[in-house]
């Protein structure tokens, strides 16, 4: 039994499941002295150290699923696409995508074909875990947007501006990309991965015209082709809130909020059909111990034990997050009673 898939099909549940976005290293020791000698291209491409690092925190915090070690980059140098993972930057293409001759270039793999060393993994940290293995991907506005950018971006003006100008080389774009991840999930799930989710990062800087009409259906063919694989399907995004009812038509078993909604709030928008996961600002685990207790409390309490509610972050964990912190978070979530059941 899992109380992170009993939670995931809105099952009543012994203790709310928790686990926590970038849980994988950033703040934990053990993942610091490995990433000293090893980049974390270097952790991924071998699967006995890429099992390690996802593990670390199952075995040192107790949470309820471990979350795949990797980067949703991987996948896109199966496209063809040259890039590199840049310290304290981030994703950097060495040639943007700037016509649509560039996008006629891109491939669209087979599944493994994509990141095979992240298969590889894949199959080791679900022979290993005690828990279920979360896997992941991008969704296809976040990848176009690194893309096109060239890196990361505050204002996704070139994104924008390519989306508007060359309509159709960003229609095919997006295309490519949902078939691509649709494929890398599809091998996940056949590596053993029992729950998928969508990064849709940087989809809240678009309109909700914008997404509607011109991403929202590539988001959809990508939960609709892992719809027969049977696992839970889940979207994240940031800065979504004006995009909710619009993200729940795409398609996901359960839509992650961020902390910039009232969990409550976000839930009744979403509809209670579908489960929801979050939403407890990362930087309250800079605080002191009271203030993790207290927003924690608030969170479980907007929840208020009905079932399909996945305890999470509002986006990653901070690599400057306390790891008392970490552990008192994890405990404080499991040791909750709703008022209702008390």
């Amino acid at each position: 039994m899992s109380r992170f898939l009993d939670a995931a099909r809105r099952k009543p549940v012994d203790a709310t499941p928790i686990w926590l976005m970038r849980q994988a290293g950033r703040s934990l020791p053990e993942y610091r002295k490995l990433r000293e000698r090893w980049t974390l291209a270097e952790i991924v491409a071998q699967p006995e150290l890429c099992a390690e690092v996802t593990l670390q925190p199952v075995r040192r915090l107790g949470v309820d699923a471990a979350v795949m070690f990797a980067d949703i980059m991987l996948p896109v140098g199966g496209m063809g696409v040259a890039f590199e993972l840049v310290e304290n930057v981030g994703p950097v293409i060495d040639h943007p995508i700037a016509t649509a001759e560039d996008v006629a270039r891109l491939r669209v793999p087979e599944g493994e074909e994509a990141a095979p060393q992240v298969i590889a993994a894949v199959r080791r940290v679900v022979a290993d875990s005690p828990v279920p293995v979360i896997c992941f991907s991008g969704a296809p506005f976040t990848l176009a947007s690194y893309l096109i950018e060239g890196r990361p971006s505050r204002t996704f003006a070139k994104v924008k501006a390519f989306m508007y100008t060359q309509p159709q080389a960003f229609d095919l774009l997006m295309d490519k990309l949902a078939r691509t991840m649709s494929r890398y999930l599809q091998a996940q799930v056949a590596a053993g991965a029992q729950a998928v989710q969508l990064f849709d990062s940087w989809v809240g800087a678009l309109t909700r015209d914008d997404y509607e009409t011109r991403v929202a259906r590539h988001t959809r063919a990508i939960f609709d082709a892992l719809a027969p694989t049977g696992v839970p399907r889940l979207h994240f995004g940031t800065d979504t809130a004006h995009l909710l009812e619009s993200i729940v038509q795409t398609g996901p078993d359960i839509v992650s909020l961020d902390w910039r909604v009232p969990l409550d709030e976000g839930w009744d928008r979403v509809g209670h059909e579908h489960g929801i996961q979050g939403n407890l600002d990362p930087a309250v685990l800079l605080g002191p111990a009271d203030l993790v207790r207290e927003r924690t409390h608030d969170v479980l309490r907007r929840a208020a034990g009905r079932p399909g509610h996945i305890f999470n972050l509002g986006h990653g964990v901070l690599p400057e997050s306390i790891v008392e912190n970490l552990q008192l978070l994890v405990d404080t979530v499991h040791s909750w009673v709703p008022a209702n059941v008390a």
